[in-house]
């Protein structure tokens, strides 16, 4: 019979404390990237302007500050959109934003469906 009662720090499974600040250092080493609800939310979009012929490529980047998914018309062009997801600022106007080729910020906000919501298709009075 094992007697764990009185040898609870000598044992390997113990925890060890590392300084707060070490941690968060070694967090902080890490990109930025899209979680797997965010990107299914944002490839759903693009999948739907691809079939409408509008966008044909994309590229995404981790960067250490932030992550952006580029929407491309042509391979050799420069991006027509950016959703770029910035930790730094989801507490003032959101994490998520779209930025279009000229830099101007076309939405942002805390959601990233209501800031994809830029790209719905507007219906039209047809006379």
């Amino acid at each position: 019979m094992t007697d764990y009662g009185s040898a609870g720090e000598d044992r390997d499974g113990s925890g060890i404390l590392i300084p707060l600040h070490e941690a968060r250092r070694a967090r902080s080493d890490l990109p930025v990237t899209f979680e797997r609800r965010e990107l299914d939310q944002i490839l759903r979009i693009y999948g739907h302007m691809v079939a409408a012929g509008e966008w044909r490529d994309y590229a995404i980047d981790h960067l250490k500050d932030r992550a952006v998914f580029s929407v491309f018309r042509r391979t050799s062009e420069v991006p027509l959109f950016q959703i770029v997801k910035d930790p730094k600022l989801t507490r003032k106007q959101g994490a998520y934003s779209v930025i279009a080729a000229t830099g101007a910020i076309l939405k942002r906000g805390h959601e990233l469906a209501r800031v994809l919501a830029v790209f719905d298709k507007k219906l039209k009075l047809v006379t």
